[in-house]
């Protein structure tokens, strides 16, 4: 299960990256950018096919963009100084609940 976990966590890494570089793409215009963009998704997602095999697809993929989310608005607040007002902050807060929750006391994490 710990080799599922790491993938998993290199998925997300992978997806933060992907993403923050789609923002500096411009629309695809910018060739180092969307040349990150794309090979950051098709390593996330190379590396979202190895926890798969032994978690159902529901909690990897509630992981995976959970924790993806969080991440991206922290690269945002600190890299972009993009402001997060209470609202979103609680929302955050609650999607980091539910991934400590599904990881904490769900029996469907490993099949």
């Amino acid at each position: 299960m710990f080799k599922a976990y790491a993938f998993l966590l290199a998925a997300i890494v992978a997806e933060v990256i992907a993403t923050t570089a789609l923002a500096r793409s411009a629309s695809f215009t910018r060739l180092a950018p969307t040349v990150v963009t794309v090979a950051g998704y098709a390593f996330a997602f190379w590396c979202l096919s190895f926890p798969l095999r032994v978690m159902p697809t529901g909690v990897v993929y509630a992981i995976w963009s959970g924790l993806g989310i969080v991440l991206i608005a922290l690269v945002g607040y600190f890299w972009a100084r993009q402001t997060l007002d209470a609202a979103a902050l609680s929302g955050l807060g609650l999607i980091l609940a539910g991934v400590l929750v599904i990881n904490l006391f769900s029996n469907s994490v490993a099949h």
